[in-house]
């Protein structure tokens, strides 16, 4: 019975590991060779021109709902957060709001 607990264990064990892997945030996202997307450099230019003066803090770039979105987050010259969310394809800003 011991065995056969320590397998069980054993399996769900690796189970979960094989499945918190496979959503790992910080792995890099890999774009099917068929999407071209907007060059880093053009999308974090594009996010400091909407807060002139600001500081660039991270970028990310993610897939949501099928779409490669750009997540920049600026600090501005007030020392107020923003997060700009920009179309990876298309270069158009989704989203421009600040942090709460």
């Amino acid at each position: 019975m011991k065995r056969l607990t320590a397998l069980t264990t054993a399996g769900i064990i690796a189970f979960t590991a094989l499945q918190a892997q496979a959503v790992d945030p910080d792995k890099a996202l890999n774009l099917p060779a068929t999407v071209t997307i907007v060059d880093f450099d053009q999308m974090q230019a594009t996010a400091l021109a909407l807060h002139p003066g600001a500081t660039l803090l991270d970028t990310d770039l993610d897939e949501e709902y099928g779409k490669y979105v750009y997540q920049v987050e600026l600090e501005d010259a007030n020392g107020v957060e923003w997060e700009v969310d920009l179309d990876a394809v298309t270069g158009l800003v989704l989203k421009n709001h600040q942090e709460t």
